[in-house]
């Protein structure tokens, strides 16, 4: 099989060609970014395929990261997921962040337990806990970041994430120690790659995974007075 994977969520602008047959990328490349993904994003695309020398009607599927991230990032990535999709009539899915994170510690299926985290900003992270095997203990979810400490209850964490350092540097004094922290900017690119081709379509839509509303919101009708809805 052979996946575009493509992730533009959080402070990279990363583009990868998995050829699942040789268990190896055959074209990456990551930048990191925290803004103008949507000028970069497509010329990287184009470099990486010319790398792989993969035509995009010989893909099998197109992965993006869905989130939680950047309101303006998920856009442009998933976007460019969804139009190259259509061009090429390959299918698309959709790849949590923090999956994406988690997913390189589970596959060692270690004994102590994963917190991935994202800086949800205001005192906050968007995390999820699992087991070392990859069991689930905390479903996904956005937080305040005492909250996501009470994890310590699991025993001594792998931390991964853009906010493994804001929860190591807050964790609980009468815890046991994070086993490691793993402060990530950005997930693998391979591993967005290699869960793209693992997942479901029918249950992995490429659509935005916020965990709650964007902060970003369209401002009132000056005509009316009324609220806009907001961007789906």
């Amino acid at each position: 099989m052979l996946i575009l994977a493509i992730d533009t969520a959080l402070d990279a602008c990363a583009a990868a060609v998995l050829d699942t047959s040789a268990s190896k990328l055959v074209g990456q490349e990551s930048q990191p970014m925290k803004r103008g993904h949507a000028e970069a994003l497509m010329p990287l695309i184009a470099r990486v395929m010319k790398a792989s020398g993969v035509a995009f009607t010989a893909l099998d599927r197109i992965a993006a990261t869905t989130g939680p991230g950047s309101f303006t990032g998920l856009r442009v990535g998933l976007s460019a997921a969804r139009g190259i999709a259509l061009a090429a009539g390959k299918p698309v899915v959709g790849v949590t962040t923090l999956t994406a994170f988690a997913a390189p510690i589970v596959g060692e299926d270690g004994e102590h337990p994963v917190i991935s985290a994202i800086d949800a900003r205001h005192d906050h992270v968007y995390f999820q806990v699992l087991a070392g095997a990859g069991r689930s203990l905390i479903k996904p979810k956005v937080a305040p970041i005492a909250e996501a400490l009470e994890a310590a209850r699991f025993g001594a964490p792998h931390l991964v994430g853009n906010a493994a350092k804001i929860l190591a540097d807050r964790w609980l004094a009468d815890a046991p120690p994070p086993f490691k922290i793993d402060q990530q900017a950005a997930p693998d690119i391979a591993w967005v790659a290699w869960l793209g081709a693992a997942v479901n379509p029918e249950s992995s839509p490429a659509r935005p995974y916020y965990l709650r509303a964007p902060d970003a919101k369209p401002p009132n009708n000056p005509l009316s007075g009324a609220p806009q809805p907001p961007a789906s």
